[in-house]
């Protein structure tokens, strides 16, 4: 059942000078989290593997990729290769291919791994348009990536609406999650997906494609829906069980904002404890409880003030250098996109030499 995201940020916190565990042991917290996530569902692999849903995954994993080589290559036998898909995963014969890697510097260094458009692609995104609705209802309100009509401007909207009370965010926990991708443990994802799923032929596929590579590699598109899958017992226990109001998490960035800086030390531990007992993550040492008025919080490529809002310093630079590089349309309405979220006629005047 998906958080109602008014109660959860409307629950009494008590004096401000801390954040409360409503005396909840450790036993009627589990069971707390058991009753809110875990109504355990069967009968969807064959939704799956249905021809209808190959064809479906088909189409939406070949969006904006139509020039891709595995694409044409698929193109060429399109109806034999999704007959044989529907074969090999109504056998179970299926196997994850080969990954190849490369890396990426931006935002930061990253290995990022990918698969071949057939058959593996399109098997994740038939999986995913049976699994992501069953997902997302139980993801809370406060998580905002690879999620439909939230993403990074959704996360920035809530972050900007929250900071109205600026009595209640005079300081900002800021975090995030030591090699979150690679750290995600298999037996504690597949233990999770065991209390959501009895389908013993869809957890197959699950531990398949969770085994072909160590953690969560970046890149597969199963992978985002995993890693918050991951996160969602610690979501939940952040907003139910420690009653935290203000609480926002893009993939592994988290920020916390609250009256007293002391509580947010205080919870900063808690969160520690739990990440490492329950899940086996490590909270980078780059952690920071902060003053917002006078810092402002960097988050989402944003940074925010009780007053304002500015576009964070990297992506201004970036859109300079677009500008002097070549200023074309399509890359104007990008950062136009992320600008219309910000405080920016200033910055978009010296820029683009225009009225706006």
């Amino acid at each position: 059942m998906q958080m109602n995201k008014c109660n959860a940020d409307h629950a009494s916190q008590g004096k401000k000078s801390r954040i409360p565990n409503e005396g909840v042991s450790n036993e009627s917290e589990s069971d707390f989290l058991k009753q809110r996530l875990m109504k355990r569902l069967s009968n969807l692999y064959e939704k799956i593997y249905n021809i209808e849903n190959l064809n479906l995954a088909d189409e939406r994993a070949r969006k904006r990729k139509a020039h891709q080589y595995g694409v044409q290559q698929h193109d060429k036998n399109r109806k034999k290769n999704i007959h044989a898909l529907h074969v090999m995963l109504k056998a179970k014969t299926y196997f994850t291919s080969p990954y190849t890697t490369f890396i990426i510097h931006e935002p930061k260094e990253r290995l990022i791994f990918r698969l071949p458009y057939f058959p593996d692609r399109i098997i994740h995104h038939a999986v995913m348009n049976v699994l992501e609705p069953i997902f997302t209802s139980m993801f809370t309100a406060d998580t905002y990536s690879c999620i439909k009509g939230r993403g990074i401007h959704g996360a920035a909207y809530a972050v900007r609406d929250a900071l109205k009370d600026v009595d209640g965010t005079q300081y900002c926990l800021k975090l995030d999650i030591r090699k979150f991708y690679p750290s995600i443990d298999h037996e504690i994802l597949k233990a999770l997906l065991r209390r959501k799923f009895k389908d013993a032929d869809l957890l197959w596929l699950l531990d398949e494609i969770i085994d072909s590579a160590e953690g969560v590699p970046i890149g597969n598109y199963l992978s985002q829906y995993f890693a918050n899958f991951y996160l969602t017992p610690f979501d939940h226990w952040l907003k139910e069980i420690k009653r935290v109001k203000y609480y926002f998490r893009y993939a592994d960035d988290i920020v916390i904002l609250h009256s007293d800086k002391d509580a947010l030390h205080q919870l900063l531990n808690d969160i520690k404890n739990y990440l490492q007992s329950q899940l086996r993550l490590t909270v980078k040492n780059n952690y920071q409880v902060l003053p917002v008025t006078a810092r402002g919080i960097d988050f989402v490529g944003y940074v925010f003030y009780h007053t304002h809002t500015r576009l964070r310093k990297s992506i201004k630079q970036n859109f300079a250098r677009m500008i002097a590089r070549n200023k074309n349309a399509a890359s104007i309405a990008s950062y136009n996109g992320w600008a219309a979220h910000a405080d920016t006629n200033h910055l978009l005047k010296k820029l683009l030499n225009q009225t706006v």
